[in-house]
């Protein structure tokens, strides 16, 4: 399973450098690299953990993004996702390419601490829930049942709330204002796919509908 996880990680991080290397036309890039060396550091560290903790967890996190028994609307809505992620780090990198963005330094490093923030909440979000695949799906053969405690308790998808803080976080400190525009569009995504999820859990999952009932709100407490 580590092999597994080394490897998949520098073939993903490796494939977001040339995305932003070859879009910027050049090496120079010291937001880019920091982001990587953190990204990298950071899913190989926490990656290890869970392995340990949670091997049947991080068996899950490790599995394709398109499974056979996943729904069919979260493989349109994965796949649109993955593909608007490759785009919006290839629109990262021309915007440093062509300067279209001034962020101040001070401005990227907060995005440094908001990415950090980001998954900070993910990872919580993961200790708490052993059945946070990345694919909508039921998982009866390892006895899923609803999760209510940690950040369960306040959200009812924090790896969401998690991912739009790491998204705006990663755009700036990559110093891109067009980056952190785009993040709109990966929360209706994430927006839509709360609704997917839901449906999934409400029809398959055993006590869901009165977990929702007392935790009214997806992603943002005291907003939505």
């Amino acid at each position: 399973m580590i092999s597994r996880l080394v490897v998949q990680t520098f073939l993903w991080f490796g494939l977001m450098g040339a995305l932003l290397f070859v879009s910027a036309g050049t090496l120079r890039w010291p937001g880019a690299w920091v982001y990587l060396v953190l990204m990298v550091g950071l899913s190989l560290t926490l990656g290890v953990a869970m392995a340990q903790r949670d091997p049947g967890l991080m068996n899950e996190r490790l599995s394709p993004p398109i499974q056979k028994n996943q729904t069919a609307a979260d493989k349109i809505l994965l796949s649109i996702l993955l593909i608007g992620i490759f785009a919006w780090q290839v629109l990262m990198g021309l915007d440093f390419r062509f300067d279209w963005s001034a962020v101040p330094l001070w401005l990227q490093v907060a995005g440094a601490i908001v990415l950090l923030l980001g998954i900070w909440v993910s990872y919580l979000t993961m200790m708490e829930n052993s059945f946070a695949a990345p694919v909508v799906k039921i998982q009866d053969e390892r006895g899923q049942k609803v999760i209510t405690t940690g950040p369960y308790a306040y959200v009812r998808h924090p790896m969401y709330a998690g991912a739009i803080f790491f998204f705006a976080g990663t755009a700036l400190l990559l110093g891109s204002w067009w980056g952190l525009a785009s993040v709109l569009v990966f929360i209706v995504l994430l927006g839509i796919r709360t609704f997917i999820e839901e449906k999934t859990l409400r029809t398959g999952l055993q006590g869901y509908d009165d977990y929702a009932a007392r935790v009214r709100y997806k992603l943002i407490p005291m907003v939505w």
